[in-house]
């Protein structure tokens, strides 16, 4: 339902074409849902066929068209319906904390190397989300733009407040994996010795 919800809250926004709305989820809601493209298009004709959203087709130049999805009534009932519905929680499945319950199966260098990667992607994601933050702060981020178009006057403040605690949240999960890899880095040392 996560990815349901997600499409819902980008086309409430307005009209996309599928290939549209996979260059936004990549830029906005994929920072927190991650789905590529083959999970989009085939979300979307199911979307369709239960009339959540409907689709236009248009044409484009001599020989091209794309398809414009909208939001319908249902699908719009059905993102308020999910957003006030209590959260499922699912159990965690972490692959980097997985391995690093059985690093003593592997010699030091082969944990620190494990580690070290492990703060480099997570660097690059509280570098990613510092931007986000840095953009909402300065109304340059293209999704919030389009989306506090279609707000109310009075309902934009909370709207970016909302997504700036989003990402605050974000970038507070990035320093926690930092701190926990370098943690491990001395770990690592420690045991050596």
């Amino acid at each position: 339902m996560s990815l349901r919800s997600a499409l819902l809250a980008l086309l409430r926004v307005g009209p996309m074409s599928g290939y549209e709305l996979q260059k936004q989820f990549s830029v906005s809601v994929g920072h927190v849902w991650h789905a590529p493209g083959s999970q989009i298009y085939p979300e979307l004709r199911r979307m369709e066929e239960e009339g959540l959203v409907v689709g236009e087709d248009q044409t484009r130049g001599e020989r091209g068209a794309r398809r414009l999805y909208h939001v319908t009534p249902a699908g719009d009932a059905a993102f308020l319906d999910w957003m006030r519905s209590p959260l499922g929680y699912l159990r965690v499945r972490d692959p980097a904390h997985l391995r690093a319950a059985y690093l003593e199966s592997v010699e030091p260098a082969e944990a620190r190397a494990f580690l070290r990667a492990h703060e480099e992607q997570w660097r690059a994601e509280l570098a990613q989300w510092e931007s986000e933050i840095r953009r909402i702060d300065a109304g340059e981020s293209p999704m919030l733009q389009r989306r506090l178009a279609v707000t109310a006057d009075e309902e934009r403040a909370a709207t970016t407040a909302y997504k700036r605690f989003t990402y605050e949240g974000l970038v507070e999960r990035a320093r926690t994996e930092i701190a926990w890899a370098q943690r491990g880095l001395a770990l690592v040392d420690r045991l050596e010795r």
